[in-house]
């Protein structure tokens, strides 16, 4: 007889979308075990919308910086500052932000450890067994755990996603790294507190883009690139170097693969379904991140809530069919803007010239702080089509 503790659900990994599960399932009373790795950050710009601070009742106290325009930079140079408008982009240090998230968890019931994803087995009766290792453990001794179900919320190149959600192998990842640095004291011509500045250069990234993303105190600079080899430190160091910030002090640094592409399936029919990055919600061309991941941590969550209800392992799949149902439309034109206006820099100097036009600015940061295409104002759109046809046919000005 087997007499140890069966949970309701494991959670693997204790990101945005994992802790966000975590949090959901044990405020309606599931028995939760979170299992996180210890001293993991991820490489991250840490911007966070307004709607993601009301959505889930996150402390604008989190929130170590406000940011009220963005620069973009052409290959040629040329600057284009966009005002946010009457709101604000939110940052946040992803090593705060995460345990606040982590401890919220475990104060609605969740139970806590340490440990890293191995394997999942089966018992007799049935029951799935998450084994792990114990990062309390010197040696990393191998623990195990009885689960009814597991969300997979384990990161790009999900551990849980390669063995037990089938076609996981069919994902896209942009390598990305950066530095965390002491912001400088006051502001310059190429760097102000309350201003991010995105680099669509060759020499700083061929095919995405270059960062540099103010949190207060200190500051992130990174570029990501879909290259494999391409020189991801070299490029920020001389990022660093044509803006002065060479010359401030170096905190840490970071890399990782960041998904841009939804995974085709999320479930395994049985008891495992993922969120986060582990299920590819990454936006394409902008690489947002935490908002989607805490939105898909919470969809699985719904779907796990669905599933010990009634029984039925069906209910799964709803954690994918809400999430494309709400984003879907936003990431795929996303994804068609990325694979056309990121691949030369002739492209990429056409489209930060669109972005001086005010429509595209609007609706930009109205898409951005709603979290959906805006189709409130059809005539900036119709504008815009046509600036966009322009553009591509080469009628108008880079």
């Amino acid at each position: 007889m087997i007499l140890e503790r069966t949970y309701d659900v494991v959670v693997v990994g204790g990101g945005p979308a994992g802790a966000t599960a975590a949090h959901e399932l044990a405020a309606r009373g599931r028995s939760v075990l979170l299992l996180d790795r210890a001293w993991r950050v991820k490489p991250c710009g840490g911007a966070v919308p307004p709607q993601l601070l009301k959505d889930f009742a996150v402390p604008e106290s989190l929130l170590v910086a406000r940011i009220h325009e963005a620069r973009m930079v052409s290959p040629k140079g040329r600057n284009v500052d966009i005002p946010v408008g009457a709101g604000f982009v939110g940052m946040v240090d992803r090593d705060v932000f995460d345990e606040w998230l982590r401890a919220r968890a475990a104060a609605a019931g969740a139970d806590r450890r340490t440990g890293t994803f191995v394997r999942r087995e089966r018992d007799a009766d049935g029951v799935a067994r998450i084994v792990y290792t114990d990062g309390r453990s010197r040696h990393g001794a191998e623990c195990s755990v009885r689960a009814r179900y597991v969300i997979g919320a384990d990161g790009a190149r999900s551990p849980v996603a390669r063995q037990c959600i089938p076609r996981a192998d069919e994902g896209r990842f942009v390598f990305a790294y950066h530095e965390i640095v002491r912001s400088p004291e006051h502001d310059s011509a190429q760097f102000a507190h309350d201003r991010c500045d995105v680099y669509y250069q060759s020499p700083l990234s061929p095919d995405f883009y270059a960062w540099i993303f103010p949190h207060g105190k200190t500051t992130s600079i990174g570029t990501g690139s879909l290259q494999k080899g391409f020189g991801l430190k070299e490029s920020v160091a001389a990022l660093r170097r044509s803006t002065g910030l060479d010359a401030v002090e170096t905190i840490r640094r970071e890399g990782a693969p960041i998904p841009l592409h939804p995974l085709p399936v999320w479930d395994d029919g049985r008891e495992v379904v993922l969120a986060g990055d582990a299920a590819g919600v990454v936006a394409p061309a902008s690489g947002e991140g935490i908002f989607y991941a805490m939105t898909g941590g919470r969809f699985a969550a719904d779907a796990v809530e669905d599933a010990l209800a009634t029984g039925s392992a069906r209910a799964l799949a709803r954690a994918r069919k809400r999430f494309m149902r709400a984003h879907g439309q936003v990431f795929w034109v996303l994804d068609l803007m990325q694979r056309f206006w990121y691949t030369t820099d002739e492209r990429r100097e056409r489209f930060v010239a669109i972005c001086r036009d005010v429509d595209v600015q609007r609706l930009t940061f109205d898409a951005y702080m709603q979290k959906r295409l805006v189709r409130a104002k059809p005539l900036s759109h119709v504008r815009i089509f046509f600036k966009n046809l322009a553009h591509l046919t080469g009628l108008a000005p880079a």
